[in-house]
């Protein structure tokens, strides 16, 4: 099976919401984070619970998990390719509603115009 291939959601900045948090996190933090992104590119479709789960609106989360603390990257699909919206620390039991509200937004505005919204490292 090919792998999906991963892309980065970038604002109209060109700056990239997902690796603006991943910046700010433990060095061990960002490694699980990056397994779990290479799962996902490996994966696709099929990567199920416990490492992924589908949430609504066509959004799908990476559930990483480290010292009790409970790491989401928010992500949907495009075509055949995977494109991350953002991440956060999830602090209360459900999925915030905000947190899926920005990557919808995040979502209409990478259909719109994928040229635009698709994260180049300079």
């Amino acid at each position: 099976m090919p792998g999906t291939e991963i892309l980065i959601f970038a604002g109209t900045d060109g700056d990239s919401p997902f690796l603006q948090w991943l910046d700010k996190q433990p060095p061990k933090t960002q490694d699980k984070c990056i397994v779990f992104i290479e799962r996902l590119e490996e994966y696709g479709h099929e990567l199920r619970r416990p490492q992924a789960d589908y949430l609504k609106d066509g959004i799908y989360e990476l559930r990483i998990s480290r010292q009790g603390v409970n790491y989401r990257i928010l992500y949907f699909f495009y075509n055949k390719q995977a494109v991350i919206s953002h991440g956060f620390v999830k602090q209360v039991r459900k999925v915030p509603e905000r947190e899926i509200k920005i990557a919808v937004e995040n979502k209409t505005k990478y259909f719109a115009n994928p040229e635009k919204h698709t994260y180049k490292e300079e």
